[in-house]
């Protein structure tokens, strides 16, 4: 894609790691976001609507469309993850009630509408399960020729599974939804193919309290360095409301992977899709058919990828491989700390 701004869509189940996807976007100055999809998966879809809409309005974000999804997956009952992001998907953090209102239409018709309304041109972003997006197919299935880019944070390649032993959460909520995206575009024939950004991708890139230091001093905020021995639940003391929302945020997140053994820290899956969309660049992928494990007993919803073309199938996905973590950092902090320090200094005005 040439410069400039780029449109771009995103489908989320906001969740921290979305919301500070989301952030990142409304700090890029190369995307034109032009709508949100709200997706049941970390929390129930309105607690998502209502997440996307307060975000929008502290980062004093206007004019982009938010659109409630199915409430739940396609076949399946809905599983939500409260204890990873909270009761109401944002960690620690409360945000006032938001003013706004959702579109009267759904999140599978607000994909259609975006792609239609910017043919080759949009950028699509799905952090969350795929419902929406296996709803807009059916609807439309032209969609993959009707958009300029995909990318999906989602399915562990070669890796194991955050959710079960082989398989990662997005793809675990709705499995059947991810099996008719990855089929759509094996039978699309679109001129490009989504990039799959997996676990064995994302978990590279872990949030520490030191980055989250270097985001605030970013930012020109103030703050204090958070710790494992900190009382948990301690509220952020940043000046930068941007900056106290999202300590506040991970810090639950922190939390979370602490207590599952696996450092301070977080993964950041969502922003590092989001960072993608705008410069594929930031990872080296490969081609493969990509598919869904959908009746194994121990194995629904694992993602498979034919790198030995033993299926005789041709590629339906670029997966990801590779990232370079301090590139994507310097890029996250550099972009959220300018918007957060923009936005501090235009509510002192």
């Amino acid at each position: 894609m040439s410069g400039g701004r780029h449109p771009v869509f995103v489908d989320v189940d906001t969740g921290v790691d979305d919301a500070m996807a989301l952030v990142y976007l409304f700090g890029s100055p190369d995307a034109d976001l032009v709508g949100i999809a709200s997706t049941a998966g970390n929390v129930g879809v309105d607690d998502v609507c209502r997440n996307n809409l307060a975000l929008l309005e502290l980062c004093g974000v206007t004019g982009v469309p938010v659109s409630r999804g199915s409430e739940t997956p396609l076949v399946a009952p809905l599983r939500t993850a409260e204890d990873t992001h909270g009761p109401q998907g944002l960690g620690y953090a409360r945000l006032p009630a938001p003013t706004a209102a959702l579109t009267d239409h759904d999140a599978a018709e607000a994909w259609v509408r975006a792609a239609r309304a910017h043919p080759g041109e949009l950028i699509g972003i799905a952090t969350g399960p795929l419902t929406n997006l296996a709803l807009a197919l059916r609807a439309e299935p032209a969609l993959p020729r009707l958009l300029g880019r995909l990318v999906i944070m989602g399915g562990a390649f070669d890796y194991r599974g955050n959710t079960t032993p082989v398989a990662e959460w997005n793809v675990s909520v709705d499995p059947e939804s991810a099996a008719e995206v990855f089929a759509a575009w094996h039978r699309s024939g679109a001129d490009h193919l989504p990039i799959v950004l997996g676990l064995n991708l994302t978990e590279n890139v872990a949030m520490t309290p030191q980055l989250l230091s270097r985001l605030a001093d970013a930012a020109g905020s103030t703050s204090t360095p958070m710790s494992a021995l900190d009382p948990r639940g301690t509220e952020s003391a940043a000046s930068n409301p941007v900056i106290r929302v999202l300590e506040d945020a991970m810090r639950f997140y922190f939390e979370f992977h602490f207590d599952q053994g696996e450092g301070y820290l977080a993964h950041l899956h969502d922003p590092v899709a989001a960072a993608v969309a705008l410069d594929t660049a930031l990872v080296q992928c490969r081609p493969a058919p990509v598919d869904v494990e959908l009746t194994g007993t121990l194995t629904r919803g694992m993602t498979i990828a034919d790198w030995s073309h033993r299926w005789g199938r041709e590629p339906n996905a670029l997966i990801g491989v590779d990232v370079d973590p301090d590139a994507f950092f310097d890029r996250f902090i550099a972009r959220v700390g300018a918007f957060a320090q923009q936005l501090a200094g235009v509510s002192r005005r």
